[in-house]
This record gives C-alpha cells, structure tokens and sequence, in this order.
C-alpha cells in the first residue's frame, strides 16, 4: 500500500506555491471587476452578413471617438457584445448614428443598464453567498460524518480551492485585463459544490475502511487514497476535457467563465485528495496532543 500521507507536507508546499503569488497579487491589485458590479451598459448587436469584415476594434474606435471607454467582445456570428460606461437616452441615439455609419444598419438583441448601487449590492450578495455556502457545507459534512474535523478538512480545502481561483483571476485581471462578473460567482460556487463533492467520497471510503478493519486513521486514508484516486481522475478528467473543449471552441463571451470553471475543476480535484485528507491526519494528530 502506498504511504500517501508520509508525503502530506509535500503536498502542502505545492498549494503554497500555487496560492501564495495570488494571494499577493489580491492584496496588491485585488480583483478587476465588470459593470455588473461597477454599473455600466452592455449592448449586444449584430450586424448583417454583408458587414463580416466589421471587427471589433472598429467598433471600440467608435466608442473612443465618442468619448467612451468600451470593451467589445464577439458573442456570436457578427455578434457584438459591448460593455461601457452607463448611457442615457441621447449618448445612446448619438452612438447609434455613428455605429450605423460604420456597420449599416444593425440588430440590437440587447441593451441593459445597471447603475453602481444595484452593482454593490450585487456585490454584496455574492460574497454572502460564497460564505453562506461554505458553512453549510462544514455544519453538513460534520454532522453527517459525527466528527467536526471532517468538516474543518473539507472546509479548509474549499477555502484553498477558491484562493487558487480569486489569485490566478487577480493575476489575470492585472496584466491581462480579465474581468469578473456574475458568471465568475457562478463558477466560484460551482467549484466549491465540485471540491466538497470529491471530498465526501474519500472520506466516506475512510469511515468504511475503519468501520471493517480497526487500523489508524493515517492507514485508513493511505488506502481510501489508492482505493478512490482513479476513480477521482477519471471522473474529473471528463470534466476537463468538456471544458478545454469550450475554452477553445466557444465563444469570447463565455471564455473567462469556462476558464474559471477548468480552474476550479483542477484545483478541486487535487485538493479533495492531497488537501482535504493531509488535513484531517494533521488535525488529528494535533487534538491527541492537545488532549
């Protein structure tokens, strides 16, 4: 049987290595938000096959010209998805005219303003959420396991899971401009939903194996490791590959989400296994010496 838990601190220096240049990075430059959370307009429109050589620099340069900053992203086929600053009625039908000028006439399929205060509260619930979720997850699998430091395991390694995706969107929002939004919270709790889930199953293998055999706690989680780990793999590799899949495949629109999703799938996926359980066996072995 191999002594995975002989090399825990190993395990815990990869995760330094991988957390600590974010976590530096989010006290340095924290994380670059979208107008879903600052308040601004998103214009989506599309323009008529004739126009395909329309990009969106282009259309950027109009905005510029008009006094606005705009990110333009392509949604779709001759599809553009803009993000600026909030505008009323008259910046709207100015920008109209110059977009016609350049594109002909378009297709707007969607035009929503949000102002800061709806942005801050948006803010606001996605960090209730986030700790909301996180909670109940420690109350659940501590009850359902009759032991609080299953629970704090699984906690701490959600809590590593999603520091590895606020650090590397920080990094990304520093040097490459990469923003978040609300499908970023979404891909946030879905790797917290994804880490415990892989989590669960290592430690309900532990309590089986002790139930059946009375070995040490250390001994027990060596063998849940190798008993789950390919399974663990295997499951999450077709994940990944769904993912690589849309990442390279989808549209601009969707590329930061899918990124943040594949991050999290790869962290939750180590963490379950090489956090989560070193954890429980540190944890432990601390509370025998304390009592």
């Amino acid at each position: 049987m191999v002594r995975f838990m002989h090399y825990k601190w190993l395990y815990f220096l990869i995760s330094a290595l991988v957390i600590v240049p974010g976590v530096i990075s989010l006290l340095l430059f924290g994380l670059k938000p979208s107008i879903d959370f600052t308040g601004g307009t998103l214009w989506e429109i599309r323009v008529s096959s004739a126009q395909s050589q329309v990009n969106s620099g282009s259309i950027q340069k109009v905005f510029g010209d008009g006094g606005f900053s705009a990110e333009v992203q392509l949604s779709g086929t001759n599809q553009f998805l803009i993000s600026t600053a909030p505008l009323n009625s008259a910046q709207r039908a100015a920008l109209t005219q110059k977009l016609k000028s350049l594109v002909g006439t378009f297709t707007e399929t969607r035009f929503e303003t949000l102002g800061p205060r709806l942005g801050s509260e948006l803010l606001s619930k996605a960090v209730v959420a986030v700790i909301l979720a996180m909670l109940l997850i420690l109350a659940y699998v501590a009850y359902r396991f009759r032991n609080f430091l299953f629970g704090v395991s699984a906690i701490l390694a959600v809590f590593h899971d999603t520091l590895v995706l606020l650090g590397v969107f920080s990094l990304l929002g520093h040097f490459f401009g990469v923003e978040v939004d609300t499908l970023y919270v979404t891909a946030v709790l879905t790797t917290i939903s994804f880490s415990v889930h892989d989590t669960i199953v290592v430690f309900d293998r532990i309590r089986e194996i002790r139930r059946r055999v009375d070995i040490s706690l250390e001994a027990a989680i060596d063998q849940a490791v190798g008993e789950t780990l390919v399974r663990s793999l295997n499951n999450s590799l077709t994940v990944i590959f769904m993912l690589i899949a849309l990442l390279v495949l989808g549209g601009d629109s969707l590329r930061y989400f899918v990124l943040a999703l594949l991050v999290g799938a790869i962290t939750g996926t180590y963490s379950s296994t090489f956090n989560a359980a070193p954890l429980l066996v540190v944890l432990s072995n601390l509370r025998k010496k304390k009592s």
